[in-house]
């Protein structure tokens, strides 16, 4: 297979872009990434997923499929030769997709709530929001790793990849919000998955530092504020 047959429409600093990465690693598949501009949105995004007009973007030849828990869930179907990413149980994978959709639907939000949140009453409410979001996924880890290293168990899962994108946005709202998050005390499973996760092979040379992550976040919030203004 070529390496242009999988192409990757994406943001470096994109948690969502960085789960297809990840899963891509896992699977061994060689790919070429496609970088998407700020604003405006470039015609190759707006043409081939005008429904959320986000990135990320996979293309395998003339296949498209857009939405970055639903690529990981393609990936893992596509490429059998790999490790598997999502758990063979039925029910465990129920379990996993559960707690994925809980990270998009609540904690990922609420992280982004708070790096643009101005007034500290606001911040001050969204850290306890993360910090209870931190505490339910400890026990969630404690229950889906059954004792081993990661959420999927020996190696990488799905939602290894569905939450280990985040790590680096959330050491992010660390330094900005001068808060301990991942607090070795309260929450001492998750914290070193975390270390254990960020290391791995697959996931090292993905995840963005978080001073590049907070250079990115300054330079795209003044732009967008520039573009409102015009």
């Amino acid at each position: 297979m070529a390496k242009s047959d999988v192409k990757l429409l994406g943001v470096w600093a994109s948690p969502y872009v960085n789960r297809v990465q990840i899963a891509l690693n896992v699977k061994s598949v060689d790919y070429e990434f496609v970088e998407e501009r700020f604003l405006p949105k470039s015609e190759l995004l707006l043409s081939f997923n005008p429904v959320h007009k986000k990135v990320p973007v996979f293309f395998y030849g003339d296949k498209t499929i857009c939405e970055s828990l639903v690529i990981a869930q393609y990936i893992d179907e596509e490429w059998t030769n790999g490790p598997s990413i999502l758990p063979s149980d039925p029910c465990d994978r129920a379990v996993a997709r559960f707690w994925a959709a809980y990270l998009d639907e609540k904690l990922f939000p609420a992280v982004r709530e708070l790096l643009l949140a101005q007034e500290e009453e606001a911040k001050a409410v969204l850290i306890e929001k993360i910090v209870e979001g931190l505490a339910l996924l400890e026990a969630a880890f404690v229950e889906c790793s059954k004792g081993k290293a990661y959420f999927g168990g020996d190696s990488i899962g799905y939602l290894d990849i569905a939450f280990g994108s985040l790590l680096g946005w959330l050491k992010v709202v660390e330094i900005m919000a001068d808060v301990k998050l991942l607090n070795e005390a309260k929450i001492p499973g998750l914290a070193e998955w975390a270390v254990r996760f960020s290391l791995n092979d697959v996931v090292k040379d993905v995840l963005p530092e978080p001073e590049k992550l907070i250079e990115y976040f300054k330079i795209f919030q003044a732009r967008v504020e520039a573009a409102a203004k015009s």
